[in-house]
């Protein structure tokens, strides 16, 4: 019989310097208050990506003031919704107007960018591009190695998928609901088909194009039994999620989707990336290729899975009959020394994981009038 006490380990979440966004800092030589064109372009009216657009230009609106007038950006946004002639002629548009920078967000808007930028080289910054060095917008996550960089929210499928499990550890028959033309489902897709063959779970898969497509892809899925939905950052399932929610809440079937928008339009869970702090790093790339000087060919491409890798490690940490505490406040500095965190690597996160001395008694729950007050 194992002796009950409290053995624990101390793990970090580490994550290169390169990697993370400094503040704004103004070039000395912009003092006379040069001004930046910046063309954005949105790929869809999706409640994830207009998280990004809006962060984005708050984020730029509030570098300006903190500059002292030393620079200012003047920025045009538009959306295509998803068509390929309207984001052909915005993108032609940025080119008239000598737009200084480019921002796609999406995938496709940011593959087109990069088709029109080859010749001209105007720099393009994307945002929330799932797996750019698969899609070819980059040559690696290190160093894109052209004029193009940005911001990725690579979704950690596994995680997810524990996540469903976890929820549910009977469930043998997923439904993997996607667009086939979204190059920001192509990976995902394949790692949840792999996970589920590892595992030896039946899956089916279940395709859309259109909202109509999705609408009826739902009602097979329904037909067809499943016992939960899988669906990635999908922009065309996202769109159609408010057209599918309530029929498959109504069956029983749980929604498991890589955004927040997902859940904001009705998903049973929405997990990935935070869009709003994805929106703030963008802005502050642009600043730094356009005010600082810094080439997109050797910025690193920035991801957000610190918080994903954190949960993941508590999730496969609770199966194994761990306990796990995240450590809320600590000295940064102090415990880099005492962990020995290598040079040119930063402490993101710090977990205690070892058997509780004690089971803890879940927290009593506030109710709404305990949390809310109106005036």
């Amino acid at each position: 019989m194992r002796k009950n006490y409290l053995t624990c380990a101390t793990l970090i979440s580490a994550m290169s310097m390169s990697t993370i966004a400094s503040a704004p800092v103004f070039a000395s030589d912009n003092s006379d208050g040069q001004t930046f064109k910046i063309g954005i372009c949105n790929y869809v009216d999706d409640a994830s990506l207009n998280q990004i657009v809006s962060n984005i230009e708050k984020q730029l609106k509030k570098i300006e003031k903190d500059s002292d007038g030393a620079v200012s950006f003047e920025v045009t946004t538009e959306n295509c919704m998803a068509d390929a002639t309207v984001l052909d002629q915005i993108i032609a548009n940025f080119i008239a107007d000598d737009v200084d920078l480019m921002v796609g967000v999406a995938t496709p808007v940011a593959m087109a960018m990069q088709a029109a930028t080859e010749d001209n080289e105007i720099p393009v910054v994307f945002a929330a591009v799932s797996d750019p060095v698969s899609t070819g917008l980059v040559e690696s996550m290190k160093e894109p190695g052209a004029n193009i960089t940005g911001t990725s929210d690579y979704l950690d499928t596994t995680a997810v998928m524990d996540l469903l499990f976890a929820a549910d550890e009977e469930a043998d028959h997923i439904a993997l609901l996607y667009d086939q033309g979204q190059d920001s489902s192509t990976t995902a897709i394949e790692e949840a088909k792999k996970y589920l063959d590892d595992k030896g779970v039946d899956y089916t898969e279940y395709t859309g194009t259109t909202v109509d497509e999705v609408m009826l892809a739902a009602d097979s899925i329904i037909a067809d039994g499943a016992d939960a939905v899988f669906t990635p950052s999908d922009n065309t399932i996202m769109t159609a999620e408010l057209s599918i929610y309530e029929e498959l809440a109504e069956a029983g079937i749980p929604h498991y989707a890589g955004a927040d928008s997902f859940a904001l339009n009705g998903a049973f869970c929405g997990y990935g990336v935070d869009y709003i702090n994805l929106g703030v790093e963008t802005a502050n790339m642009i600043n730094s290729i356009l005010v600082d000087g810094e080439e997109p060919a050797k910025t690193p491409v920035m991801t957000f899975d610190n918080g994903i890798a954190t949960q993941t490690l508590c999730l496969a940490a609770n199966d194994l009959g761990l306990g796990t505490v995240v450590m809320g406040l600590y000295d940064i500095d102090k415990a880099s020394d005492i962990i020995g965190v290598p040079e040119g690597q930063l402490l993101m996160a710090l977990v205690a994981v070892g058997y509780p001395d004690e089971k803890p008694s879940v927290p009593k729950k506030k109710t709404v009038e305990d949390l809310l007050s109106y005036c």
